[in-house]
């Protein structure tokens, strides 16, 4: 296990891509064009209420492209960034179009919303005609004033059942087997019972050919696993962080072998070793991913492994926390 590298001293370049395909309708009220200084310039962390007591994180990014062209990106409950061309101002009122990406219909989502004081109030019209209301807030930098001070490793997973994790959904398939962590089918995500803020991960994993599973870092940034050998680098292959940060390599193995991932999260700032090579080095995530599990990124979060895409296995899942 190689947990010894600190972001700090990579010499490998910072990689922050953001990749994405759609365009999103938007109306937001209150804003001048011509101010450099908009309110709804920044990172957004959102919840969307969609009934039922069912609420979903969202996360948003408005910044100027030039003098002032507005441009963006848009994470839903699910898929990856999509960005935003350009957002044209007419009066208070601002528009940005995006067609769907997952959800049903042909017309494109229009949000239509308020900022104020750091705060944002929307609703939001889905292609099916469904509107929903959701909030949000300013998201936060995450900026850490000292390096860490890290504690002794720990193992998460015991090797012999799933003390420390719990199952997403009621339809649990995960089980432990000799040392290993599997879920042989499709179906529930597993999460671990203890949340952290900064730490330090040793995970392996296998999967068969053509399946996909992920590790998501304080349960809202997803690091791909995914079988893509051979595939040019890409956010949503293996070693990328889903949707925002493309690895300088693609370093999957064939499907059936075991690898690894040594993963240093402080505060944003991330640095990934994959199969011994270090593949991003003291990126910055700007926001949660899909699937996330909430958008409330100033708190701790836990270690979430993804077992709804298709078969996984996991073992020697160590953790090292930051005093």
């Amino acid at each position: 296990m190689k947990n010894n590298h600190s972001p700090a001293i990579c010499k490998i370049c910072r990689i922050q891509v953001l990749t994405a395909f759609l365009f999103l309708p938007v109306l937001l009220t209150g804003l001048n064009a011509q101010n450099n200084k908009q309110p709804i310039i920044g990172h957004w962390d959102l919840t969307i209420d969609m009934g039922n007591n069912q609420a979903d994180p969202t996360w948003l990014d408005v910044k100027l492209s030039g003098i002032k062209t507005l441009v963006g990106y848009f994470v839903s409950d699910a898929g990856s960034a999509r960005p935003i061309s350009k957002v044209t101002v007419d009066g208070p009122k601002a528009t940005f179009n995006i067609p769907p990406q997952w959800e049903s219909g042909s017309n494109d989502l229009v949000f239509e919303g308020t900022v104020e004081n750091d705060k944002i109030s929307v609703t939001i019209t889905l292609p099916d005609g469904q509107k929903h209301s959701f909030t949000g807030e300013k998201a936060p930098t995450l900026v850490r004033e000292k390096s860490p001070v890290w504690n002794e490793p720990v193992k998460l997973f015991n090797g012999t059942n799933l003390d420390g994790w719990v199952s997403q959904k009621p339809n649990n398939q995960w089980v432990a087997e000799n040392g290993i962590l599997k879920s042989p089918k499709s179906g529930s995500n597993l999460i671990t019972t203890q949340k952290f803020n900064d730490f330090k991960l040793h995970i392996e994993f296998r999967y068969p050919a053509g399946s996909n599973s992920g590790v998501y870092l304080r349960g809202r940034y997803e690091l791909q696993i995914v079988d893509s050998r051979g595939e040019e680098p890409s956010s949503i292959y293996l070693g990328g962080i889903y949707g925002f940060l493309t690895p300088n390599e693609n370093v999957a193995k064939e499907p059936g072998e075991w690898q690894s991932y040594d993963i240093t999260l402080i505060g944003r700032r991330v640095t990934i070793e994959a199969n011994g090579k270090t593949i991003i080095c003291d990126a910055i995530i700007p926001g949660i991913t899909g699937g996330a599990i909430d958008s409330k990124e100033a708190e701790p979060g836990p270690i979430l492994l993804q077992g709804d895409h298709g078969p996984i296995e996991f073992r020697n899942i160590v953790v090292t926390t930051a005093k």
